[in-house]
C-alpha cells in the first residue's frame, strides 16, 4: 500500500514560519533568474565569453529549471516533499558558490545548469507543501497570495540588486549573496517544514517516462530560446520542435499504459488543474509584452533612462502588491476563485488593449498611468489561478500539481519571449523598410505584440469561463468555514519589496 503523504503537524510548529521559508525559497529562485542579466557585460569581459557563449549563462539555467520541474514535483510526492525542498536548496546554494568562484566560461555554465536543477527541485514542491499546511480556504488563499507576490517580486528585485552588487563589488557577488540566504533557509526549513514520507518510489518509478518528459521539455525549451538566433521558421527550430512534441507525446502514451506512471493522467481529468494550467500558460505569455516591451517602449521610444523606467512602472508594482496581499484572499473567499480570476483577466485585457493605442509621443499621466493602474488585475488573477490549480489535485498528487503549474509558467514565459518579441521585431523591420521613422516603426512593432498578447488573454478568458467550474468558495457553507475562528488566524503577509513587475 502506498504510504501516506500527510504532513505531521508536530514537525511544523508554525505554519507562518513554514510559509516564510517557502516564500524565501521562491524569492531566491526567481531572483537568480533575473539578477544575472544586468551583470552579463561584466561577466563577458572578465571571463572572455563570446557573444554566443554568453547567452548560455542564462540559457543553461532556464533549460535545466524548466525541464525538470515536472519530474521534481512528482519525485517530491514519491520520496517526500520536504526532502526534495532541502536537497534542491542545498544543491542551489552549493552551485552558487561554484558560480561565484568560476574562472572560466565552462565552469560558470556548468554551475548555472546545477543552479537550475536545484531551483527546479525546491520550487517544484513549494506549492505542494503550502496547500497541505493551509487547509482552510481563506487561510490558504492568503498564504498563496503571499507566495505568489514574493515570487513575482523576485524578477524586479533581481534587476535592481544585480546592478548594485556588480557596480559596488564585482559580478561574483550576485552568486555569493545566495550563500547566507540559502544556508539560513536550510536551517529554518529543517524545523519549520512538515515531515512527509512520500508514497515510495514503487508508486511511480517510471524511468522511461522520466527520460521522455525531461528530454521533451529540455529539447522544446532549447528550441524556443534559440529562435532569436535561428528564426521561427528555420529547419533548426522546426526540427527540434517536432522532436520535442514527439517525445512529449511518447511520454503521454507511456503514462496511459504503464502500471506505475510518473505522472498519473488522472490529474489532467480535473477541470480545475487542466484549465488553470492552460490559462496560466496563455496569461504569462501575454504578460511578457507588458513586463518587457513596455520597458523597451519607455526607453527606446520615449527616451526614458533606466531609473526613470523603474519609477514609471512603480505604480503597477504598488497596485499589484496592494491587491494580491490586501484584497485577493477576501474576494476569493466571498466570490470564488473562478470569478476573481475572470475579473483579473478582464483588467489585464484592458491593459494590453490600451497599449495597442499608445502613441509615439505619449503623455505619462493620460496614456500610461491608467495602464499601470489596471495592472492590478495580475494581483487578482495569479492567486486565484494558483488556488484553482492546486485545489483540483488530490493530496497525494500535490507535488506533481505544483511542478506542473510551475512548468506551464516557464513554458508560457518562453513562448511569450519567442513569439511576441519576434512579431514585434518583424513588424518594426517592415515599417522601417517602408520609410517610417525609427520611433514610429518601433511603436508599430510593439502595437502588434500588445494586440497579440490581448488576443492570448481573450483565449485565456474563454477557457476560464467555459472550462473552469464555479468555485464553492462563495457558497454559504464555504462562507461559514471562512469565518470560523481558526480561519481568522491568517499568516502575516511578507513585507513587500519596493518594486515588482508581473
Amino acid at each position: 500500500m502506498p504510504r501516506s503523504t500527510r504532513p505531521t503537524r508536530a514537525t511544523a510548529p508554525s505554519p507562518q514560519l513554514a510559509l516564510g521559508v517557502l516564500a524565501t525559497g521562491m524569492l531566491m529562485t526567481i531572483l537568480d533568474g533575473s539578477i544575472v542579466t544586468v551583470a552579463m557585460p561584466a561577466i563577458q569581459s572578465d571571463l572572455g565569453f563570446t557573444p554566443v557563449g554568453l547567452s548560455w549563462v542564462v540559457n543553461a539555467y532556464l533549460i535545466a529549471f524548466g525541464s525538470l520541474l515536472l519530474l521534481s514535483g512528482r519525485l517530491g510526492d514519491l520520496i517526500g516533499r520536504k526532502r526534495m525542498f532541502l536537497a534542491g536548496t542545498g544543491l542551489f546554494t552549493a552551485a552558487s558558490l561554484l558560480a561565484g568562484v568560476a574562472a572560466s566560461p565552462g565552469v560558470l555554465i556548468a554551475a548555472r545548469f546545477l543552479q537550475g536543477v536545484g531551483s527546479a527541485m525546491s520550487s517544484a514542491v513549494g506549492l505542494g507543501i503550502l496547500v497541505t499546511l493551509f487547509t482552510v480556504p481563506r487561510e490558504r488563499s492568503r498564504a498563496i497570495a503571499v507566495f505568489s507576490f514574493t515570487g513575482a517580486a523576485g524578477a524586479s528585485l533581481g534587476q535592481v540588486l544585480g546592478g548594485v552588487l556588480t557596480d559596488a563589488l564585482t559580478w561574483n557577488w550576485i552568486f555569493f549573496i545566495n550563500l547566507p540566504i540559502g544556508a539560513a533557509t536550510l536551517l529554518v526549513a529543517l524545523r519549520a517544514l512538515p515531515s512527509d514520507r512520500g508514497l515510495g518510489l514503487r508508486a511511480g518509478a517510471d524511468v522511461i517516462g522520466a527520460f521522455l518528459v525531461t528530454a521533451g521539455l529540455m529539447t522544446g525549451i532549447y528550441a524556443v530560446v534559440k529562435i532569436e538566433e535561428y528564426g521561427a521558421g528555420s529547419a533548426h527550430t522546426l526540427g527540434l520542435g517536432a522532436l520535442a512534441l514527439a517525445l512529449l507525446a511518447g511520454f503521454l502514451v507511456r503514462q496511459a499504459k504503464t502500471a506505475n506512471p510518473l505522472m498519473p493522467l488522472r490529474i489532467l481529468r480535473s477541470r480545475s488543474v487542466a484549465g488553470a494550467n492552460a490559462v496560466q500558460m496563455l496569461m504569462v505569455a501575454a504578460l511578457f509584452s507588458f513586463q518587457i516591451l513596455v520597458a523597451l517602449y519607455l526607453q527606446k521610444v520615449l527616451g526614458y533612462g533606466a531609473a526613470e523606467t523603474g519609477l514609471a512602472m512603480l505604480p503597477a508594482a504598488a497596485v499589484i502588491g496592494a491587491v494580491s496581499l490586501g484584497v485577493s484572499a477576501r474576494l476569493i473567499a466571498r466570490f470564488g476563485e473562478r470569478n476573481v480570476l475572470i475579473a483579473g483577466l478582464l483588467l489585464l485585457v484592458g491593459v494590453l488593449g490600451l497599449l495597442t493605442r499608445v502613441p509615439v509621443h505619449a503623455s505619462y499621466v493620460t496614456d500610461l498611468l491608467p495602464v499601470m493602474l489596471l495592472a492590478a488585475g495580475f494581483g487578482l488573477a495569479l492567486p486565484a489561478l494558483t488556488s484553482l490549480a492546486m485545489s483540483g489535485a488530490e493530496e497525494k498528487d500535490a507535488g506533481l500539481a505544483s511542478g506542473l503549474f510551475n512548468t506551464t509558467q516557464q513554458i508560457g514565459m518562453a513562448l511569450g519571449v519567442a513569439v511576441l518579441s519576434t512579431l514585434a521585431a518583424a513588424r518594426t523591420e517592415t515599417l522601417t523598410a517602408a520609410g517610417r521613422p525609427a520611433a514610429e516603426a518601433l511603436t508599430g512593432g510593439y502595437h502588434l505584440a500588445f494586440a497579440v498578447g490581448a488576443g492570448l488573454l481573450l483565449v485565456a478568458l474563454a477557457i476560464a469561463v467555459t472550462v473552469l467550474r464555479r468555485s464553492t468558495a462563495h457558497r454559504p457553507e464555504a462562507q461559514e468555514l471562512a469565518h470560523r475562528p481558526e480561519a481568522q488566524e491568517l499568516p502575516e503577509p511578507a513585507k513587500a519589496p519596493a518594486t515588482m513587475t508581473p
